[in-house]
């Protein structure tokens, strides 16, 4: 006799049948646990993602593989998402602004998507591995300058969230008066806080950086974009700066600091300098991005078995589809982390050459950098797409910052900057995250590397 699968401690979906909801504290304790769970079920399992929100996750690793490649039955144009057209999503849910319709790659199909993905690319492709590295240690060494005198640091709030952002922004030709509502943009809607109101700071600061860059053109992203023969209009711009800018920061920020918990609690990966081999490791297991990559059925159709209707949410569980392979011992790059298909990551090398090199950077500048607490105390941030620590308290012998270094910034991190209120009061606007008077992190250091 078969004993029926039993959810975890906390899920809802104890005896009662319910959706299982992806977006609270006990799912973001254990996912593995939820992704177990989730296996027992079938290739799919119904989930929430935000109240009112539901979709249909598939766990499977071939079958979202299968899902990944096969554009022309599951569609990514968010357009055809039957709830949303149906009224059924609030507009104002957290979710929606990592969801709905963009003109950019990641939301078009066909030879739209083919065009617009090729401008990224080729984009990309001209800037040298050296450039990079450069930029990533030159980032890297003025974080860590801000914290090695003290001994101690939160490695995520203060370098594996800011490192990644730095970089992007200067690839990008972004000024300090743009990079930091991008910075406010991003962070406000991956953490669900506001999340339609970043959406539209950060749009209306990449549009400004179009702008700017159409008179002032450089040797950065944003003008290889407009010079590439795709010929992105306007708008097309925006909304793939915001598709960079965005997955360039918060995911890939928790890439970073998801390897450097990897490499904190497998001895053999901080003993041996082990940076590839923790990455892989931490792709397989803690994939930033976690449960994403939204497709449409074009019409009722199936998933390995399971059933799913036209115009249904239909997402990929990347850490549930990795999870079952790398408890049987897989070894090498075939995780989903960058997803698979014609949308798989554009830019996947060079972002796992920005987190290889600032985990380098880190452990060369600190080697005998360890946690400050227990593995088991750290809290993972509950969100239904990210996997992602809410800090991560080390401790290690104290250095002397080099002489390059800048003057401490005197504000916040982006993340932990006050978010403007919303309600029309006399405060200034989120358009203005910089209204009290002190410099963000990114305009420290544009001062620094330009020597004002």
């Amino acid at each position: 006799m078969t004993t029926p699968p039993v959810p975890p401690p906390g899920c809802p979906a104890h005896g009662s049948g319910q959706r299982i909801s992806l977006d609270t504290p006990e799912f973001a304790a254990n996912p593995h646990a939820y992704y177990r769970y989730m296996h027992q079920l079938g290739p799919t399992a119904p989930v929430t993602i935000a109240p009112g929100v539901e979709a249909t996750l598939v766990t499977d690793y071939n079958a979202a593989l299968e899902l990944l490649q096969d554009p022309t039955t599951f569609r990514k144009d968010a357009r055809r998402w039957r709830a949303l057209n149906e009224g059924l999503i609030r507009p104002d849910s957290p979710v929606l602004p990592l969801l709905a319709y963009r003109p950019n790659c990641m939301f078009t199909d066909g030879a739209e998507h083919v065009r617009l993905r090729q401008a990224i690319t080729e984009s990309f492709a001209r800037v040298s591995n050296s450039r990079l590295s450069r930029i990533v240690n030159q980032a890297a060494q003025f974080l860590i300058n801000q914290f090695s005198a003290r001994g101690s640091a939160d490695l995520l709030r203060d370098y594996a969230q800011q490192l990644p952002l730095y970089v992007f922004n200067e690839l990008f030709g972004c000024p300090a008066e743009i990079g930091d509502r991008v910075l406010f943009g991003i962070s406000g809607m991956f953490d669900g806080v506001n999340a339609e109101q970043a959406s539209q700071v950060l749009l209306q600061a990449v549009g400004e950086l179009v702008a700017l860059k159409r008179v002032h053109p450089g040797e950065d992203i944003t003008s290889y974009l407009m010079q590439h023969p795709a010929q992105l209009t306007d708008e097309e711009l925006a909304h793939t700066l915001v598709l960079l800018l965005g997955a360039g920061g918060e995911p890939e920020g928790n890439l970073i600091g998801n390897a450097f918990y990897t490499m904190l609690t497998v001895e053999e990966y901080a003993r041996n300098g082990q940076f590839d081999k923790a990455l892989d490791d931490t792709l397989w297991r803690n994939a930033p991005m976690s449960n994403y990559a939204p497709h449409y059925p074009v019409s009722d159709t199936d998933v390995a078995g399971d059933k799913v209707r036209a115009g249904e949410l239909v997402l990929v569980s990347f850490g549930a589809a990795n999870t079952a392979l790398a408890d049987q011992g897989a070894d090498t790059r075939g995780h989903l982390a960058w997803s698979a298909g014609p949308h798989a990551c554009p830019s996947k090398e060079p972002a796992r050459l920005i987190a290889l090199t600032g985990l380098e950077a880190l452990f060369n500048a600190l080697p005998d950098v360890e946690l400050a607490v227990p593995a088991d105390s750290l809290a993972w941030r509950p969100g239904p797409f990210n996997r992602a620590l809410a800090s991560l308290p080390v401790r290690f012998g104290a250095v002397t910052p080099r002489p390059a270094a800048a003057p401490e910034p005197t504000a916040a991190s982006p993340r932990h900057q006050a978010h403007p209120p919303l309600a029309p009061t006399p405060t200034p606007t989120p358009a203005e995250p910089q209204a009290t008077g002190k410099p963000a992190r990114w305009s420290s250091f544009v001062r620094w590397l330009t020597g004002q």
